[in-house]
């Protein structure tokens, strides 16, 4: 082992050494820290929404959410598919530092994937974060790490830092208003499958009022707009799809529910006094799929199951009304979805134990609207075989990793074949392959990727 690996590997068992003791964070000292929701939309792709060029329907009221705070349009996130992405964003960390690399199924998938069943519950979370530091902790939606199918062991919500939840099949806990089946949904649910988001934005709504003089951190995480698309029809469900499932035309009308659901939040925050100290973020697990010939992500390369720009460039919206100035796009800022949980930790007042030690950087300055270049790369990592994990149809499959350091972006094998080099600043749509001409970028972003995929544990080699 050379010595640069060597250095990487040694900081992350100091890491995981670190963040298994018994971390404690800070209080906040602000008495009115605030609410924080972050809305986690289920395989939206960039540019869905009418505030990101969508021009599927009309998005008025996550329009609003931008009109009334800041618009990022490099973020990223963890992963192209949704539990390793999930868990980055709860963690801050690479979700294979955790052994997660695609989506969780029965154990016998996730064993040739080389992925765990279900997330670590010694990992750090924002969930216990925000716990320790006072605030009431609530998750309201789809879960997808760990639990469901054949793995009946994963850990309960509460081991992760939650007072409550009401989440899908795929979970330790399934609400059964929203599982009468054993399955993901069923037409024998109380609470149908075009009725979901509004449960989910109620139960938030709920929690948010049960907790008048405690800080909240929710986290609001749909399954919408994942497939199948079953809109709200003017008949009874008859247990038939009313149109096909993966239609445009289902597609629009279920985005048209979500937009009023999420209009229905903030009318319920404002009506409760709630909307001036709440941050609220919007945004995506992973691209869209399917992508309607990539016109759901402007265009972009890619779709859901893709390390090119599609598959992890997401839509991100933050609003703290009277902090974060209003109706302002940062074009230029590169966050991922990683630096969340330092990020929020920094703008609710709380100190971060010296025993995390995460992924992502403190980019609150960057949310609270000054943009900042990016002084660290962000890696990716998906399609470890061809045996557990899919990949786009038609097939334009991505290589297994990639690198972003400032204006470059390098995907490759991890044996060293189908090395590609996009300047992302001048071709975000990555048409361009410039490995060849810049031969000294192309060495240099090699080793550091290779580097650190050779310091991820891997359970298949265990």
């Amino acid at each position: 082992m050379n010595k640069p690996i060597l250095l990487i590997a040694l900081s992350f068992l100091l890491s995981i050494l670190a963040v298994k003791a018994d971390a404690q964070t800070t209080k906040s000292s602000d008495p009115k820290a605030p609410n924080i929701i972050i809305i986690l939309t289920d395989d939206m792709g960039y540019s869905d929404v009418g505030a990101f060029g969508g021009k599927f329907v009309p998005t008025p009221n996550i329009d609003r959410i931008a009109k009334n705070g800041l618009k990022l349009t490099q973020y990223y996130s963890a992963a192209p598919i949704c539990s390793p992405s999930r868990a980055g964003m709860l963690t801050g960390m690479y979700p294979a530092r955790w052994n997660f690399s695609t989506y969780l199924d029965n154990r016998k998938h996730n064993q040739n994937a080389q992925q765990a069943d279900f997330l670590d519950p010694t990992a750090p979370t924002m969930a216990k974060v925000f716990k320790a530091a006072g605030y009431a902790t609530g998750h309201f939606g789809k879960w997808h790490l760990g639990g469901g199918r054949d793995v009946k062991n994963a850990p309960g919500f509460e081991q992760y830092g939650f007072d409550a939840h009401a989440s899908t099949y795929e979970s330790p806990d399934p609400d059964p208003a929203i599982t009468a089946t054993d399955w993901i949904w069923s037409d024998k649910d109380s609470i149908k499958r075009w009725d979901r988001t509004k449960y989910f934005v109620d139960k938030t709504l709920q929690f948010l009022k049960q907790h008048p003089n405690q800080p909240c951190f929710i986290n609001l995480w749909p399954d919408d707009v994942h497939t199948p698309w079953v809109p709200r029809t003017e008949t009874e469900y008859t247990g038939k799809f009313p149109m096909n499932p993966e239609e445009e035309a289902a597609f629009k009308l279920v985005l048209k529910e979500y937009d009023l659901q999420i209009g229905r939040l903030l009318d319920g925050l404002k009506q409760m006094g709630a909307d001036k100290n709440t941050i609220i973020i919007f945004t995506s697990d992973n691209g869209p799929l399917p992508s309607f010939r990539g016109s759901r992500a402007e265009g972009l390369r890619g779709s859901k199951l893709s390390l090119y720009e599609g598959g992890t460039r997401m839509p991100f919206i933050i609003s703290w009304p009277g902090h974060i100035i209003e109706d302002k796009t940062d074009d230029q800022s590169v966050v991922s979805a990683v630096d969340l949980l330092p990020s929020l930790a920094k703008m609710a007042g709380i100190n971060l134990s010296s025993g995390y030690n995460g992924d992502g950087l403190d980019r609150s300055r960057v949310l609270m609207g000054k943009p900042s270049a990016r002084n660290k790369e962000m890696f990716w990592e998906y399609g470890r075989n061809d045996i557990a994990f899919k990949y786009p149809r038609p097939i334009d499959k991505s290589p297994n990793l990639a690198i972003r350091s400032g204006e470059w972006k390098l995907l490759m094998n991890s044996n060293g074949s189908d090395i590609q080099l996009y300047n992302i600043n001048k071709d975000k749509k990555e048409s361009n392959n410039l490995a060849a001409a810049e031969q000294k970028t192309t060495a240099e972003l090699k080793k550091k990727l290779l580097a650190w995929w050779q310091s991820l544990p891997k359970l298949g080699n265990k």
